[in-house]
């Protein structure tokens, strides 16, 4: 018998315990080819938002491949340590040290050609179905099915790299083990399970601590609180299963009165040990699962923010023309035939935007140039928009920072007030809160030298104060009102393609124009969440996939030790309940784990958005229980039978 035909016999006798393992594999190469399809679409090239899909497919690819790696190494790691008798027996019988490695790495590239082969046929298969959902989620034309011969190049080429640095690595992991290691692998008696008492409080108090200070961060602590809480909630998980865990299940067996009754103190003393031995992969499946609620939640509740859209953007179109500009009367008359070509019926909104030279300033870093509008101009913005104006007007030096966008809210309910003194005129301004409503939309205003990060976006001023502010430069500001907005939508294409030309730009002008913009963004935020959805769901299905072959790698023992208890005179109904609960908590101890984390940090995540991310984050929630359930099912319901099917065989 050849090495060659000897590993994929080894391959085909082990297909139970490496079903997992291929399945997983064989997605990741499928959602790989997928990244890659959409990519390399003719179609999407012709869509308004390529360079950020691009970008976005590219890095989802980039992390999946990362992924695998780890995924993939971590794997056949665990199968390795399942085999070990296998493998001194081939020792004994004169196969080499070297001729095990190389038969350890031909298999894994036995599994991985057939997962990049497997994947490549579901990925060409299914590859319409994904490009309808995408474009869906993109907010795109439907793209059309286009399979580049880069993409299938690009994806074995990847995957062929991958399993081979894989085998590589293999190799090293059955070098150098004795024959009595090999032989005596599983058959030691399994010491009784201990729990350091400090280490197990120094867990629970890591993860509360961290759970506090997410729940109470505000969006000014945010940014300072997020490496501890992140690194705390990491080192408690590790520490509640590892010490924890173990320290509450042996505070159980203590419990004679609950515990001594039935099968729970067999049911609960096995758990102890199921414990010990898969802490390790109960942590990793939690951090896995807790990165893929956390990515594809992230990227489902940004699309809040395109609720909020209208009341960023009360007009239609807002052209500034910047000072010194000569062009804005033609391209307002532009913009006005092509209004009138459309057959809308529009208001307009003229006011001048003065940028003034701050000379002194409370403020911890004062924008060198200051946007002011006067209260008057800004109640109109309003006012025309059709939202009821309830502000009360301003007097003497009081102003109002403006808000550059309603997500900006948060940040300037917590800003403290300052006071500027101008240098042209000395005259001074204070700040008494901000606005309610957005005068003048984000990318329209000039650099505020950081300050914007925190909710400035300038400042409206009395009619009288404004009248005598001498301004360094004077901007133009020009707002088309129209009822009918989705009309809009193109508008002005020559001018603004993508629906925004930003102040910053070397134009002469600066515009937007919302119904186009509003399209873009949306398309922009389904690009994340349909790529965190792709990258996420491969992520999922991997933490599944560990708890797989963790219990069929333990079958044959479960085997042996539930055959002992049965001849004590366990019955088949309560081995099924007893092998229920457990499941069920390898199942969902790590799945309600990574929940809890998930939640605490949707909590301090919401800090960022002005409406309530609950239901986004709710329903992706709901969504991966509901898998992760049917998926215990299907696990419970083959685990069961075919360990009663070794029960019978006994």
């Amino acid at each position: 018998m050849t090495l060659r035909r000897l590993a994929f016999n080894n391959v085909v006798r082990n297909k139970r315990l490496y079903a997992a393992y291929f399945g997983s594999s064989a997605f990741s190469v499928t959602i790989f080819f997928v990244c890659a399809l959409i990519a390399f679409n003719p179609g999407l090239r012709e869509g308004i938002v390529y360079d950020v899909a691009l970008q976005m497919m590219i890095a989802a690819e980039c992390i999946l491949f990362a992924f695998c790696f780890g995924f993939v190494l971590y794997s056949v790691g665990s199968f390795l340590r399942t085999r070990k008798r296998e493998f001194g027996i081939l020792l004994l019988h004169g196969m080499t040290p070297g001729q095990l490695a190389a038969m350890v790495a031909v298999e894994n590239m036995i599994i991985g050609c057939g997962a990049i082969a497997a994947g490549l046929a579901v990925g060409t298969l299914t590859g319409k179905l994904f490009l309808l959902i995408g474009s869906g989620i993109l907010g795109v034309a439907e793209l059309p099915f286009h399979l580049s011969w880069r993409v299938p190049v690009l994806t074995v080429g990847a995957f062929l790299v991958l399993f081979g640095v894989i085998s590589v690595c293999t190799t090293g992991l059955v070098r150098g083990k004795r024959l009595n290691e090999l032989f005596l692998s599983g058959r030691k008696p399994e010491p009784e399970p201990f729990a350091s008492p400090m280490l197990a409080v120094l867990g629970a108090l890591l993860l509360t601590v961290g759970y506090a200070l997410a729940a109470t961060s505000t969006i000014a602590t945010v940014y300072v609180r997020i490496v501890p809480v992140v690194g705390m909630t990491i080192v408690g998980t590790y520490l509640a299963y590892t010490q924890l865990g173990v320290a509450f299940v042996r505070l159980m067996r203590r419990r004679r009165r609950t515990v001594w009754r039935g099968t729970r103190l067999w049911t609960i003393s096995h758990m102890a040990f199921r414990l010990k031995d898969n802490a390790r992969m109960l942590f990793a499946v939690t951090i896995v699962s807790a990165v893929s609620f956390c990515s594809v939640g992230v990227f489902a509740s940004i699309q809040s923010l395109s609720k909020q859209f209208r009341e960023d953007y009360l007009a239609a179109v807002v052209y500034i023309a910047k000072d010194g500009s000569g062009v804005d009367r033609s391209h307002l008359a532009d913009i006005e035939a092509e209004l009138a070509a459309k057959g809308l019926a529009y208001g307009v909104v003229r006011m001048p935007i003065k940028y003034a030279a701050v000379e002194a300033s409370t403020a911890p870093s004062p924008p060198r140039l200051m946007p002011i509008v006067s209260f008057s101009d800004y109640r109109k913005t309003v006012e025309q928009a059709g939202f009821a104006f309830g502000e009360p007007p301003l007097t003497g030096d009081e102003a109002l920072v403006m808000l550059g966008a309603q997500r900006d809210r948060r940040a300037a309910d917590v800003r403290t007030p300052a006071s500027y003194t101008l240098r042209a005129n000395g005259l001074s301004v204070r700040e008494i809160g901000h606005t309610k409503h957005v005068p003048i939309p984000d990318y329209l205003s000039d650099d505020l030298a950081g300050e914007a990060a925190g909710g400035f976006g300038g400042v409206v001023v009395a009619d009288e104060l404004f009248g005598r502010i001498a301004a360094e430069k004077t901007d133009r500001f020009t707002g088309y009102y129209v009822s009918d907005y989705e009309r809009t939508f193109g508008l002005a294409a020559g001018l603004a393609p993508d629906g925004v030309v930003r102040y910053d730009s070397d134009q002469p002008y600066a515009m937007t124009v919302s119904c186009t913009l509003a399209a873009v963004q949306r398309s922009l935020y389904g690009t994340m969440l349909f790529a965190a959805l792709l990258v996420g769901t491969v992520f999922f299905i991997a933490a599944g996939s560990m708890l797989y072959f963790r219990l069929y790698a333990d079958l044959d023992d479960d085997g042996r030790q539930y055959a002992a208890v049965s001849k004590l005179g366990l019955t088949e109904k309560e081995l099924n309940r007893s092998v229920t609960v457990q499941l069920a908590t390898l199942f969902f101890a790590p799945i309600a784990f990574a929940i809890v984390h998930s939640a605490f940090a949707f909590a301090a995540l919401q800090s960022f958005f002005p409406l309530s991310i609950a239901a986004e984050t709710g329903g992706v929630l709901l969504g991966f229980v509901a898998a992760q359930t049917a998926y215990f099912a299907v696990i419970r319901h083959r685990y069961i039978r075919n360990l009663n099917r070794y029960l019978h065989s006994t």
